[in-house]
């Protein structure tokens, strides 16, 4: 496997997984790994000098830390400007599967959620393209290295999309095919269509930014000095298609769930954890919490969170058929002056228990040892309004119900980036996806909310649908009433 995007969530998930394999007695696959970009040169340093090993700490519920070696890496091929030895790694015939994980701002991808071929990124990688060069996005990467498995006769190859992207392999191909279509190599175009798949995933684990004491934790631990640790907590899972053209590990014997469709996995997944996620850590940065755990401690915040979650997607998830979410192991919770809904499980008839799921999801939240940052999931906001909550509001304006619950989502985001805008947040905003000029010009607006909402790039056909502003004003209120109780 070539894997792209050496990342603290690639090391605690997909190659924890492999080295599971390993340790059963099943060494048959390994990784290769390295970045498409050149901002992570200390840690693919760092994995270099190890051989590609790193101490993975793994943090329960309760706080009890455990410690474990990875050496599912065995190559970390270093960035260079031309990628010229990730295209030579991908052409080897051995690589049956490219990974990768980019995050959801990293597919360039419109309101449609198709490519965005006007993007400037992607117009620079269609002339890299032509003159027979790597590009520099994923896909003028795996464009690249598709062309050079094809002149050797390499075979086929999976794409393996590892991002928290709705349907992400099938708008990754899609967004692929059409980028090669722009470059115009149609013999490039034909053998991608023959001789790729990219199946659908859904992966899930917290795995916060390594802090600057985990190095010294590990050391004190196990003896180990480790320049390039990771932590997770404990809960994790893949979900995967099983559509692999050229073999694939068996995953199926270390706990990966491979099934026909990963659907209600990955809208439970996005709607349900993803979403919430996001109000917990915007909200917590209106109240100057640093920590995730935090907000959910604070009964406001959780509140948020359990009624976006019970009044709005559980309602939109609700069909019936299909299989659990898992949840051993972990307790129902309530809401703040409330009983835990205990036998709610089937109660929505939705295939995955979303009550339970929703339960499983704040109790993770609470996890104090884990010291997920506001800043860590707070990004990319500009992405995750239209992947992670315009669905939710769309099909609820669709059924005919309000949308008081979910709103609060979007104007939690907008008093964010007010902050962000007057230079009064706690620390540096991150956002890919994320016109600087634009979301100051909604900031500056007469009417920010209204602007908010105009954004088709957030909203896509809901923009500037009157009863989404009225919602979001709504909800702006009690935004800036919580605010006011700082």
């Amino acid at each position: 496997m070539l894997h792209l995007g050496l990342g603290s969530f690639h090391r605690a998930h997909q190659a924890a997984y492999l080295q599971r394999l390993a340790d059963a007695g099943d060494t048959r696959w390994s990784l290769a790994g390295t970045s498409l970009r050149p901002d992570m040169p200390e840690v693919l340093a760092a994995l270099a000098a190890q051989g590609g090993a790193y101490t993975l700490e793994t943090v329960s519920p309760d706080g009890a830390c455990s410690y474990q070696r990875i050496t599912a890496i065995r190559e970390v091929i270093p960035w260079a400007p031309g990628l010229a030895a990730m295209v030579e790694r991908g052409s080897d015939p051995a690589v049956r599967i490219v990974s990768f994980t980019v995050t959801e701002a990293g597919y360039s991808l419109d309101s449609a959620h198709r490519l965005d071929a006007g993007l400037p990124e992607i117009v620079a990688d269609v002339a890299r393209l032509r003159r027979g060069e790597a590009g520099e996005t994923i896909y003028g990467a795996v464009a690249a290295i598709l062309r050079a498995r094809m002149r050797r006769g390499a075979g086929p190859v999976t794409l393996l999309n590892c991002d928290n992207l709705r349907h992400n392999g099938e708008r990754f191909r899609a967004a692929l095919l059409d980028f090669l279509a722009h470059v115009g190599d149609a013999a490039l175009l034909d053998w991608a269509r023959a001789h790729t798949t990219s199946p659908n995933a859904m992966v899930d684990r917290i795995t916060p930014r390594p802090p600057p004491e985990l190095r010294e934790r590990v050391r004190a631990a196990t003896g180990w000095d480790d320049a390039a640790p990771v932590m997770g907590e404990s809960f994790i899972q893949w979900v995967i298609e099983d559509d692999f053209i050229a073999g694939r590990p068996a995953w199926e014997t270390v706990g990966v769930q491979m099934v026909q469709s990963v659907q209600p996995y990955e809208e439970a997944k996005i709607r349900v954890l993803n979403a919430s996620h996001s109000c917990i850590a915007w909200a917590g940065t209106l109240r100057g919490l640093t920590y995730i755990h935090e907000g959910v401690q604070m009964p406001e915040i959780r509140r948020m969170a359990w009624d976006y979650v019970t009044q709005d997607v559980i309602p939109c998830l609700s069909r019936p058929g299909g299989t659990e979410a898992p949840t051993a192991g972990l307790r129902p919770t309530a809401p703040p002056g409330g009983a835990p809904e205990l036998g709610a499980a089937r109660r929505s008839g939705s295939p995955v228990d979303l009550p339970a799921y929703r339960d499983v999801v704040l109790e993770r939240f609470a996890n104090p040892a884990i010291r997920d940052t506001n800043q860590r999931v707070a990004m990319d906001g500009f992405s995750k309004i239209p992947g992670f909550i315009a669905p939710t509001v769309r099909e609820r304006l669709a059924a005919g119900e309000v949308v008081d619950a979910v709103a609060m989502l979007p104007a939690l985001f907008l008093a964010f980036l007010q902050r962000w805008h007057r230079g009064r947040l706690a620390y540096d905003y991150q956002d890919q996806a994320m016109d600087p000029a634009v979301a100051h010009a909604i900031c500056d607006a007469a009417d920010p909310v209204a602007a908010l909402c105009a954004d088709a790039g957030l909203w896509g056909g809901l923009a500037g649908d009157a009863r989404l502003v009225d919602a979001v004003r709504r909800a702006s209120v009690r935004v800036a009433r919580f605010e006011e109780q700082a």
